[in-house]
Order: structure tokens, then sequence, then C-alpha cells
């Protein structure tokens, strides 16, 4: 979050409607194009069989799942840093696409397990995410409330997440369905923070970092809806 408000251009809230409107419509055609980038390398890392691989390696230590998470997290920041940077267009892009990448190799256990496991709850999954997705953004687009001040909340309550997630994998807890259920709000809580963001807070020179963001958000909350419907078969 620290890394808003660093473009040259004026607020898009406080923009003429027709460059206000252009500024949304890039943003979410960037958000469209990284969901498909994202869904093609899930399907092509799956079809190498390094979603198997992945479940494997995971599978030997609970170190294995902190290494991954942390150089997640690593790669995150410095995705973040280029995407939101007042740098080159070329900087901001390779934030965007680092952080794409980044996503479907964390994905690639859950997807295999669930492709194997839980046939159809991926399509379910999809549809759930993206329903709720558009009823989020319906209220911001339209209410034109400023979320801004679920910054701090959504902070504490990812660290908190963060440190029972560690606490798990460490002493090996399974966190269930309720665990999903509660990140499920807190994933749509990030949702409405960014569609919020993308009218009140970022550039108009900011929509790859806009974009960045409202993936990360759906992302998350595609990953929980995914954990929630596989703890009840799939259906």
């Amino acid at each position: 979050m620290s890394y808003l408000n660093v473009g040259s251009g004026a607020v898009v809230s406080e923009l003429p409607g027709e460059q206000r409107a252009t500024f949304i419509r890039k943003t979410y055609t960037h958000l469209a194009g990284a969901i498909a980038v994202f869904a093609i390398l899930e399907a092509y890392f799956l079809s190498l069989g390094w979603g198997e691989k992945a479940v494997a390696l995971l599978s030997q230590s609970s170190w294995s799942w902190l290494l991954v998470l942390g150089a997640f997290m690593g790669v995150g920041i410095i995705a973040n840093k280029w995407a939101h940077s007042g740098a080159s267009r070329d900087m901001q892009y390779a934030g965007l696409g680092l952080y794409i990448v980044a996503e479907a190799l964390i994905f690639l256990p859950m997807m295999h397990i669930a492709t194997t496991y839980a046939p159809g709850v991926l399509q379910n999954a999809a549809i759930v995410t993206g329903s709720l997705v558009a009823a989020l953004t319906l209220i911001v687009f339209t209410t034109r409330k400023d979320f801004s001040f679920m910054g701090p909340a959504l902070a504490i309550g990812g660290m908190i997440a963060m440190a029972v997630i560690v606490c798990a994998i460490l002493f090996g807890i399974e966190l269930g369905t309720y665990f999903s259920a509660v990140m499920i709000l807190f994933a749509g809580g990030c949702v409405l923070y960014s569609t919020s963001n993308v009218l009140h807070t970022y550039n108009e020179d900011q929509h790859v970092a806009a974009s960045l963001t409202l993936f990360a958000s759906i992302a998350l909350l595609f990953w929980y809806v995914v954990q929630f419907m596989m703890s009840f078969g799939g259906d």
C-alpha cells in the first residue's frame, strides 16, 4: 500500500469524466489480460507435470512451504515496487509480469490437487469468485464511496492471518473450512479496498499498478474459495 500515489498525473477521482473512464478501461483491460495470462501459464505448467512435482516437493518438509511463502512475498514486494514506480512503463509491465508468474507458480500445488481429487471445483470457484468481484465492484462504482479507511484493518488482519498460516505449517495444524471462510471475507475486503483505490488513490498514469493490485486481491479470493469448496468435496 505504501507504493501508491507516486505517479506524476492527477488522482483519478479528480479527472474529467472522459479521462477517468479511460483510466478505468485501461485498468480493467490490463486486469483481464493478467487473469488470462495467469490461466494460460497455469494450464501450461500443469501440462508439464509441474503441479505433481510441486506437491511432492512441498510434502517433504514443512519448511518447504515456508521457503516458498517467503520467496513469494519477496517477489511480490519487488513486483509491486516496479509496477508502482514512476520509472519507465516497461518497468511497470515487468512488475506485473513478474507477479503473474509468481502467482501461477504458487498456485500449482493446489491446482494439481483440485484437478486430481475435486473435479469441477476450479470452474465452480471461478464462477463464485467472479460473482463476488462483480458485486463488490458494483458497490464501489455505484456508491463511489472511498474505502481507504479499511487499509489499516486489512494490514493488521493480513499480518494475523500470515502468523496463523506460519504456525499451522510449523506445527502441522489443519486450518480447515472455518479459516477459509474467514479468509474469503478478508479477501473480499481486499477486493473492495483495491477497487476503491482505482477511483480514489491512483494517479492517471498508474493503470498498470492498479491492475496488479486488483489481480493480487482477486487471486487471494480465488485461492480461498477453492480451498473452501475442496473442503466440501468440490461440489
